[in-house]
């Protein structure tokens, strides 16, 4: 393992943040958490995806004697996150089961001789006896619990064997523990403490807001994997993404039709064998302008920096699951895209699995009330991220100037007349049909069904022809959404009303819903983390790309372990000319700059030579910053 680098400076955590890591300046409350560690006291962090969380814990472990241990619940990005401290000069191990006996004996030896600063180690290994034993003779210097989230048994994370490590407060008392997640609502943040043992912990929350990522939500349909092909190809082509689908069967279909479109497209999911999901999933991390189609199965702790989008194509199952699974776009920093298309049958669908779940009545009404806030969000027509935020006890005031609903204000409509048309028709055909049914009786189709029942007799019937078939469906999908009806599951779908609908269905109540938004060709565009203003700049930036590919294949590791999209965006606007200035780009850390200066200058070296030649070098550009009102 390469030497660990010592801090020159009196002031530790600084030295470690510039020599080691590259950055010159702390971020929002970096400063205080790491801090508070370093003294011996315990912290639990809120921070969002990509806010500089991983520095809270590593900077305390290498300015503390011993090594830093971190609890990570997925084994497979442990080596990628191993990996990439190696790249800085850290001295990082793993202990999980892809060694073999001498190689964990290797790691166990090096960390009793006091050769490791950071240990990562997954929550199952760390519980075993062994492993406690070992820790007990080893110096540590912190606990790291990533994903802390995964204590919560309301949470969209579960992981049981997350509430044991309150063994940790009991077997190393003197040893402090941070508790890391950028997923917690006050409830949530209360269980950790409680469930850890973490009652005497600073907290630290620095907010939700990733202002980097545009939210978009459009109604879904028979054309959404067209809409989903239309966006990656205008907006994020060449680029790293993230498909999410409720389904297996809708993975493994999605995968192979963007494959056939030209895309390189790998399914995800945990019906697949372990082998092939692996590979997957190594070369999503690895290579560039993968896409990852998959299930929720995939994402916890993905590390990857530069994913540019995140699409759904079905209904997260709440806001906390929306909010975790979009935020693995854009860690970098850079611009990024939450993009989501759904529809009622989503709804229905995750309604019934909830009820089918053998989870407590409490749980299930729990679920039930999150699925009912995230349809709510889809629907709005104010700023998402305000809505977002707020639902996180994050205060934040609109408009954000980045989400659909600021960018393209949607139309409302006074929807009152044919809600209540709806409504009726739910309440005379005897709250017991689903949507198509009721769409059926309003625009007077005369179906078998239909007349079987004798809902042709109905005064409902044939009155709903203002709207068409899609439009009725929007129609009921808002009533679901704004509580107006509600799903009865054990009745196979059908509709019933709500307390709530009554002064709708007696005209005491107006209400204004969404326009419908028709399906719309956008015109095509470069991905706004990529832009630059001219020609040269992009070819620069594609070098760069290029060179630091190389370097990553040549080593075996993901290309982002060597640099950062941001750092090499960096080089682009700066085109520095010496060690000197390549030191003062950000993410550049002294071990870096020993390991690749010299390449990276050469690329830069190379582009300006043949700029210069052809009488267009360029100027230092700004990069393309995302507007922000407050």
């Amino acid at each position: 393992m390469p030497e660990r680098p010592l801090p020159a400076q009196e002031d530790a955590a600084l030295a470690i943040l510039r020599e080691v890591f590259g950055f010159e300046r702390f971020r929002t409350y970096q400063r205080e958490i790491i801090d508070q560690v370093i003294a011996g006291g315990d912290a639990l962090v809120l921070m969002p995806t990509g806010g500089g969380k991983s520095l809270c814990y590593q900077i305390p472990a290498l300015a503390r004697a011993g090594a830093g241990v971190v609890v990570s619940p997925l084994i497979a990005l442990m080596q990628d996150q191993v990996a990439a401290l190696r790249q800085y000069g850290v001295r990082a191990a793993f202990l999980n089961s892809t060694l073999g006996a001498a190689q964990a004996r290797a790691v166990e030896e090096a960390l009793l001789d006091g050769r490791i600063d950071l240990l990562y180690v997954a929550p199952e290994r760390l519980l075993t006896d062994r492993t406690l034993e070992l820790l007990e003779r080893a110096p540590i210097a912190l606990f790291a619990i990533d994903e802390a989230h995964c204590v919560s048994q309301w949470g969209h994370d579960f992981r049981p064997e997350y509430i044991r490590l309150s063994v940790l407060h009991e077997r190393f008392p003197g040893v402090p523990r941070i508790a890391l997640t950028a997923t917690a609502d006050k409830a949530t943040r209360r269980e950790i403490a409680e469930r850890l043992t973490l009652h005497e912990a600073r907290v630290f929350v620095s907010g939700f807001d990733r202002p980097n990522i545009r939210y978009r939500i459009t109604e879904g349909g028979a054309s959404a994997r067209e809409a989903l092909l239309r966006f990656i190809r205008d907006e994020h082509g060449g680029e790293a993404g993230i498909v999410y689908c409720l389904s297996r069967r809708r993975v493994e279909e999605i995968a192979a039709w963007l494959e056939a479109k030209g895309l390189t497209a790998l399914p995800y999911h945990a019906g697949m064998d372990a082998g092939t999901r692996a590979r997957n999933q190594q070369r999503f991390l690895r290579e560039d302008g993968v896409i990852i189609v998959a299930t929720i199965a995939f994402g916890m702790g993905i590390d990857k920096p530069d994913v540019r989008f995140v699409a759904h194509l079905n209904l997260p199952r709440s806001l906390e699951a929306y909010y975790q699974e979009t935020g693995r776009a854009g860690r970098d920093g850079l611009p990024a895209d939450a993009w989501m298309v759904y529809g009622l049958q989503d709804v229905i669908t995750l309604r019934r699995m909830q009820e089918a779940s053998e989870a407590g009545e409490a749980h299930k009404r729990v679920e039930r009330h999150k699925l009912d806030a995230m349809l709510g969000f889809c629907e709005l027509t104010t700023c998402r991220r305000e809505a977002l935020l707020r639902y996180f006890d994050d205060e934040f005031t609109g408009p954000c100037g980045n989400c659909d609903t600021c960018l393209e204000p949607p139309r409302t409509w006074d929807a009152t007349t044919a809600a209540r048309k709806a409504l009726s028709c739910v309440h005379r055909t005897g709250q017991r049909f689903g949507v198509q049914y009721l769409v059926d009786v309003l625009l007077g189709n005369a179906t078998e069904r239909v007349g079987r029942w004798g809902h042709d007799r109905l005064s409902t019937y044939g009155i709903g022809t203002e709207l068409d078939s899609a439009g009725w469906r929007n129609l009921f999908r808002q009533l679901i959404a704004r509580g107006l009806l509600a799903v009865d599951l054990e009745g196979h779908g059908g509709l019933r009303l709500t307390e709530a609908s009554r002064p709708v269905l007696r005209g005491e109540q107006d209400l204004a819903l969404r326009e419908r938004v028709r399906t719309r060709r956008r015109a095509t565009s470069v991905s706004r983390s990529t832009a630059f203003e001219g020609d040269a700049e992009r070819v620069l930036w594609e070098a760069l790309r290029h060179r630091r590919q190389e370097l990553a294949r040549t080593q075996g590791v993901p290309a982002y372990v060597i640099f950062h999209d941001a750092t090499l965006r960096e080089m682009v606007e700066r085109r520095p000319a010496n060690t000197e200035e390549l030191a003062a780009v950000s993410g550049v850390g002294a071990r870096k700059l020993a390991a690749y200066g010299a390449a990276f200058l050469e690329t830069i070296a190379a582009h300006r030579a043949a700029a210069g030649t052809a009488g267009d070098e360029p100027g230092p550009t700004a990069p393309p910053g995302v507007e922000r009102k407050r």
